[in-house]
């Protein structure tokens, strides 16, 4: 029998991992939770926003689920005191709508750019994901410690299996409603899941992503000790559209709902919309958000209550900021990424 390597080519010469640079092994799901556990008062607060949202989905519940809060989670600290404000705001409107907080930790580029604080957290590239995932799980306790529910988009199919007990809602961006691996990953997460149209604005990627969701799939990942192995899914039927606008401009609009509406009725699929208030449908101008907000609840008033609710972008303060060389000179409460409302803002539109 040949001792030879079988990544090398006869003349010696490797022929895998040829661009890899480094190999760094992760805790487990399973110790992270050990290390970072959640509470019973917390899990039941995530098990009861997701019936409230699967409600809502339903047509049983007639308030509006509401995502509201900053573009990418990038500073803890100020994330937390945004999460603050808005759990009391929370109580105050819950009789109108399921508010959860937009809690970001993954930002997919169309190029390049800062990942989000899983992949990144000390900002300055040195990408430390065993951090990441461990600062991302920690502030997740700590806004449900608050009574406040969380939602994030989930981008690497590896992380749900670190923070998804944790999470109410979850979303499925533009860029990857197509893939088939969030597909398949999101028939087997255990909360409701909104697909955003694509980037070009066609909510017919969303549609067929709500139908590949809705199934069973097999396919590779983790298990709770990391090891590799085939993950068999159930399918998830609690999926539903995020009307994000795209390069023609906003769809939000009475007719570009009603379009969406009889599409997924032609497909056999539930009806349940959501409008992103951000994006292409404010142009990213976060003043613009609140004229695509009385759009919806417009729209509310006429009669539509297949239009299920809204995304806000909004953090403690107005506006984005770019990434310095120097993190510790960041403006505290703007964000790094697409720019958002202040909380001001935010508060008024809510309690209107």
């Amino acid at each position: 029998m040949s001792d030879r390597n079988p990544s090398q080519a006869s003349n010696g010469v490797p022929v895998e991992n040829l661009r890899v640079v480094g190999v760094t092994r992760l805790v487990s799901p399973a110790q992270i939770k050990e290390q970072l556990p959640a509470s019973p008062a917390q899990l039941a607060l995530v098990s009861k926003t997701r019936a409230a949202a699967r409600a809502i989905l339903a047509g049983e519940d007639p308030r509006m689920l509401v995502i509201a809060g900053p573009c990418s989670i990038h500073d803890p600290a100020s994330a937390l005191e945004y999460a603050g404000c808005l759990a009391e705001l929370a109580r105050e409107v819950e009789d109108r709508y399921l508010l959860v907080m937009r809690v970001y930790f993954e930002k997919p580029r169309t190029t390049t750019g800062w990942k989000g604080l899983i992949n990144d957290p000390d900002l300055d590239e040195s990408c430390n994901v065993a951090k990441g995932i461990s600062t991302a799980r920690r502030l997740l306790l700590d806004i449900l410690e608050l009574g406040l529910p969380a939602a994030t988009e989930f981008l690497d199919p590896i992380i749900p299996q670190y923070t998804a007990d944790l999470v109410g809602w979850a979303a499925i961006g533009a860029r990857t409603t197509e893939s088939q691996t969030h597909r398949e990953m999101a028939s087997g997460l255990s909360m409701p899941v909104g697909f955003k149209n694509a980037t070009d604005g066609s909510f017919q990627t969303a549609i067929d992503a709500m139908k590949s969701a809705r199934t069973p799939h097999s396919f590779l990942g983790i298990d709770r000790d990391g090891a590799t192995s085939i993950v068999k899914t159930a399918g998830n039927p609690d999926t539903h559209v995020v009307l994000r606008g795209g390069r023609n401009g906003p769809n939000y609009s009475p007719a570009d709902v009603q379009k969406a509406n009889d599409a997924l009725a032609k497909a056999g699929l539930p009806g349940g919309i959501m409008v992103d208030c951000s994006h292409s449908n404010s142009g990213k101008d976060p003043l613009r958000q609140p004229e695509v907000w009385k759009s919806i609840l417009e729209q509310r008033a006429a009669g539509n209550n297949r239009l299920i609710g809204a995304m806000l972008e909004s953090h403690l303060h107005f506006g984005s900021q770019p990434l310095p060389a120097n993190p510790s000179k960041l403006q505290y409460g703007v964000s790094i990424t697409d720019a958002c409302m202040d909380w001001e803002t935010t508060a008024a539109l809510l309690r209107d």
